[in-house]
């Protein structure tokens, strides 16, 4: 079981979204899609969804096209920024339609997800706030139960609050209904811990497609005097540096060296970090 996106482009106009990418969501596991604003990943989670349908490729959902294919896209959801009901129904009324389109969502947690996130069933949809939009709409998701879960910008307007408690009742459903979950966001520090697979694309194009622990231990960052970390930054693939003072740091892609000379510290490179200095690098070429 997986979602396969084979060699899909996406143009507008002059403007290439997506270039050739060609990639792999596999079973029950837990992506991180990250990218800069403009990187294609919002045009690349809409092909995945057939909400656009790509100007080149295809997608697959276990092994069957999605393009206007019910029985396809009955397997997945894609939880964005849109609201696909009519304006004048209310939430309540929101979660009756969704069970009469996916016949596991499971209408009982949605209403107990709505008090704990003090979501009125009774409102109607277009009235909702942007953080409670935003809630109605994961509510939705994580009720959903559909072999893949898709989260386009999930926590746009939410509080830290309401934020941690997302995340919490996200890990909830995947130790308890394992699914393929795939989470679109720049709050790569929030959602760290939870990303099993990373994806970084950058341009309309895949940077890296690995296992998270993969891509966190194929860098490092090292600190110290600038001139000392100078010489030995030579020969190495420096992806980012920076300096204040007479100290300076660098994250360096590669598997670090037993012992460093006196003088240097070595600390390894969370995925955010990571994350933004391979950004840095690719600005710099």
């Amino acid at each position: 079981m997986s979602i396969e996106v084979r060699s899909v482009t996406k143009k507008f106009g002059d403007t290439t979204a997506l270039d050739h990418v060609s990639l792999t969501f596999g079973e029950n596991q837990i992506y991180g899609l990250l990218g800069n604003n403009g990187a294609g990943k919002s045009t690349l989670l809409s092909i995945l969804s057939d909400r656009q349908c790509p100007t080149d490729g295809s997608v697959l959902v276990d092994g069957e096209p999605v393009s206007n294919n019910d029985h396809a896209l009955q397997k997945l959801f894609l939880v964005g920024d849109q609201n696909l009901f009519p304006d004048d129904m209310k939430v309540k009324k929101a979660f009756a339609a969704a069970q009469l389109f996916h016949p596991e969502f499971d209408r009982a947690y949605a209403e107990s997800l709505a008090q704990k996130f003090d979501l009125k069933i009774n409102k109607k949809i277009t009235s909702l706030s942007t953080g409670y939009a935003s809630i109605f709409r994961l509510v939705l998701g994580l009720s959903i139960n559909t072999p893949y879960l898709i989260f386009d910008e999930p926590v746009l307007g939410l509080d830290a609050q309401h934020r941690d408690l997302f995340y919490r009742l996200l890990m909830e459903k995947y130790a308890e209904h394992p699914c393929t979950i795939i989470i679109s966001t720049h709050l790569i520090a929030e959602v760290a811990s939870l990303i099993e697979h990373t994806v970084i694309i950058r341009a309309g194009k895949i940077l890296k497609d690995c296992p998270a622990e993969e891509l966190m231990t194929a860098a490092y960052s090292v600190s110290g005097p600038a001139a000392l970390l100078d010489s030995y930054l030579q020969g190495h693939h420096v992806l980012s540096s920076n300096t204040l003072g007479g100290l300076k740091t660098a994250c360096i892609q590669g598997v670090p060296e037993v012992s460093l000379p006196a003088g240097l510290e070595i600390s390894k490179v969370n995925l955010q970090d990571y994350f933004i200095s391979l950004m840095e690098e690719k600005d710099k070429q």
